[in-house]
């Protein structure tokens, strides 16, 4: 079976976390991903990311950057420049995720590329969007965790601000810009012209705030961090200490607070009138559950696990992140990935959770992440390049020292 994105080319300028986790989803699904880098900045930053690094190579880079093509190529030059140019009229999209006034200084947006290919889309991920009084400033993770107001609702109550344990923002930028970058080749190729998608991090964050940020705004809802990770309003819904342990219990439904009982030997919860409904639990959360958590520690997780999950209650164990990567549903829903690279030997990462396809379908065997400009003469030569005029932009600098 061809894989559905086969027939879309993407010249990519991306670099670290944010941009190539996006493209690399529609890598997996056929996509081609031309990654331009760099040459008189060492190529994509993610190449030097510590603790494992190798020659203009990392696993951090590894993990971002699977069935793609590199090339190395300074588009500032003017012999660079045009070897863009002719890319450009070859491909659907121009991709980046740089700082926000970063675009318009290289001329990689629709204004600047239109007369080159009318159909291009040029989508740029930036950290706060290419408007607005913060547009000139480098957005990370971090940062937008700390702006977006996520910091304030992470962690304990009375305790330090927390981020979340992975760059949330960074990987859910990512899926929007591959959103937002198919929606737009859809409509370039249906109506025969191209545009812009200006995409931030910042936006991200803040759409992300959802229900809470509904709440908020129209009934004056003062989010706030919860004990035990426990949801706002649905009680009980939280992490609970067992006698080895923590697992999560998540009642979503009434039926699953009365099946709850049922395990927990204590149906009388159930016909408390204070614990009756969600409403009434969350009125009366001081007083519930501080009796589910002296129930829960006097078991083990496993020995909570079994009944509830007999009982199809929503549960869980708190595991870390050698148990998620080796949980026979991982392997089974072949979520790992296995390349052979030249210095770290057998890499093993993770795949996309993008699929196309029936159940249990056989996934396309992925290609590990590219080394800095090796599929460069390749792509020129499709470009219609001879090996003078390659050899000619490399004596240039265009493509790099060397």
């Amino acid at each position: 079976m061809r894989r559905p994105l086969e027939d879309i080319r993407i010249v990519s300028l991306e670099q670290y976390g944010a941009g190539p986790f996006g493209s690399m989803h529609l890598a997996e699904l056929g996509a081609e991903i031309i990654k331009i880098e760099d040459p008189s900045a060492g190529g994509d930053v993610g190449r030097s990311i510590p603790p494992y690094t190798a020659e203009d190579d990392s696993l951090f880079f590894q993990s971002f950057n699977r069935d793609k093509s590199s090339i190395t190529l300074d588009i500032r030059t003017p012999e660079g420049r045009e070897v863009f140019r002719d890319l450009v009229r070859t491909a659907d999209a121009v991709y980046s995720n740089l700082r926000g006034d970063v675009p318009a200084k290289l001329g990689i947006r629709y204004e600047d590329l239109k007369e080159v290919n009318p159909r291009i889309v040029c989508c740029s991920l930036t950290g706060f969007g290419m408007t607005g009084p913060r547009s000139g400033e480098p957005g990370y993770d971090y940062v937008l965790q700390a702006l977006g107001g996520w910091m304030s609702l992470t962690g304990e109550p009375g305790g330090a601000p927390q981020k979340t344990g992975l760059s949330l923002v960074d990987y859910c930028g990512g899926y929007v810009a591959a959103i937002s970058l198919l929606g737009a080749i859809h409509g370039a190729r249906r109506d025969g012209v191209g545009t812009d998608c200006d995409l931030s991090l910042y936006d991200t964050a803040i759409s992300l705030l959802t229900y809470p940020g509904t709440w908020h705004m129209t009934a004056d809802f003062e989010p706030a961090r919860t004990r035990h990770s426990a949801h706002p309003s649905l009680v009980p819904f939280q992490a609970f200490e067992a006698a080895d342990g923590w697992l999560v219990v998540g009642c979503a439904k009434e039926k699953f607070w009365q099946r709850l009982t049922v395990v927990l030997g204590r149906t009388d919860l159930a016909d408390d009138p204070r614990f009756a409904t969600f409403a009434d639990r969350a009125r009366h959360r001081d007083e519930l559950v501080p009796e589910l958590e002296a129930l829960f520690r006097t078991r083990t997780v496993a020995d909570w696990l079994a009944p509830m999950y007999a009982a199809s209650i929503p549960c869980a164990p708190v595991r870390d992140v050698a148990g998620a990567l080796t949980d026979p549903h991982t392997l089974e829903r072949d979520l790992v990935a296995e390349t052979e690279h030249e210095a770290f030997g057998q890499v093993r990462s993770l795949r996309s959770a993008v699929r196309v396809g029936p159940p249990g379908a056989d996934r396309v065997p992925t290609r590990p992440a590219p080394a800095m400009g090796a599929d460069t003469d390749r792509v020129l030569r499709e470009l219609g390049y001879d090996d003078a005029t390659i050899t000619a932009l490399r004596s240039s600098g265009a493509l790099g020292k060397g």
